[in-house]
C-alpha cells in the first residue's frame, strides 16, 4: 500500500524528470542548430567563392555561441567537446549526445549548401587534394589551429577565473577566422570534424584524406583539454 508521503514524493519527482528531459533535449538541439549554422556558412561562402568567408565563419561561430552558449556551451565542434570532456565539464553520455547532433548537423549542412550553391560557377573552388609533402602540411596547421580553438575555449569559456564573462564568444570566433585566414590555403582552415565531413559531403575534401584531418582535430582537442588541466591544477 502506498504511503501520502510516497504518493506525494513519487508526483513531485514527475516534474523535476520531465524538466531534466527537456533541458537535455535542448542542449542538443542547440548543438545540432550551431553546428547546422556553422557548415552552412562555410559551405556558402567558400563554395561561391566570397574573399569573406574566414570573416563571415568567424562571425557566425561568434553569435552561434552567444546565442546558445547558455543552454548548451556552445561547442558546435566534435573536437571541443573532447576537449570539455577531458577537462571534466560534460558527462562522457552527453558528449557521445554532442557529437552525434554535431556531425549530424554537419550532413544537414551539407546536404542543403550542395542544393542552393550551383557548383558550376566560375568562383567555385577545385577539390583540395593533398600529396606527399601537403599531407604533412594540412596536418600540422589543423593540428595547432585546432588546439588554438579548442584552448581558446577551455580558457575563456570554462575556467573558473572568467564567470560570466561576455567576450567568451568573441575570442571564439576570433581564433576561428585567424586560422581561416592564415592557414586556408594549406588545409582548407577546417579545425572541426563537423566542418570536415560536412566539406567532404560537398565536394571540397577528397575523402581518402579525411584521415589526416580528423585525426589532427582529435588528437589536438585531447591535448588542449590536457594542458589545460595541467597550467590550471586549481581549477577542477
Amino acid at each position: 500500500m502506498v504511503t501520502l508521503e510516497e504518493a506525494t514524493s513519487a508526483r513531485t519527482a514527475e516534474p523535476h524528470e520531465a524538466t531534466a528531459a527537456r533541458r537535455t533535449a535542448a542542449k542538443f538541439a542547440v548543438e545540432l542548430i550551431g553546428t547546422f549554422f556553422l557548415v552552412v556558412t562555410v559551405g556558402t561562402s567558400v563554395r561561391s567563392g566570397s574573399p569573406l568567408a574566414p570573416l563571415a565563419i568567424g562571425a557566425v561561430l561568434m553569435v552561434m555561441i552567444y546565442a546558445g552558449g547558455h543552454v548548451s556551451g556552445g561547442h558546435y565542434n566534435p573536437a571541443v567537446t573532447l576537449a570539455v570532456l577531458l577537462r571534466h565539464r560534460i558527462t562522457p553520455r552527453d558528449a557521445v549526445r554532442y557529437w552525434i547532433a554535431q556531425l549530424v548537423a554537419g550532413l544537414l549542412a551539407a546536404v542543403v549548401v550542395r542544393a542552393v550553391v550551383d557548383p558550376a560557377q566560375p568562383a567555385a573552388p577545385t577539390l583540395l587534394t593533398l600529396n606527399h609533402h601537403t599531407v604533412g602540411a594540412a596536418f600540422v596547421v589543423e593540428l595547432l589551429f585546432t588546439f588554438a580553438l579548442c584552448y581558446v575555449v577551455l580558457n575563456v569559456a570554462t575556467s573558473k577565473s572568467h564567470p560570466d564573462n561576455s567576450f567568451y564568444g568573441l575570442a571564439i570566433g576570433s581564433t576561428v577566422m585567424a586560422g581561416a585566414f592564415a592557414v586556408s590555403a594549406i588545409s582548407g582552415g577546417a579545425f572541426n570534424p563537423a566542418v570536415t565531413l560536412g566539406a567532404a559531403v560537398m565536394g571540397m575534401f577528397a575523402w581518402p584524406t579525411l584521415w589526416v584531418y580528423l585525426a589532427a582535430q582529435l588528437i589536438a582537442g585531447a591535448a588542449a583539454g590536457v594542458a589545460f588541466r595541467a597550467l590550471n591544477p586549481d581549477d577542477r
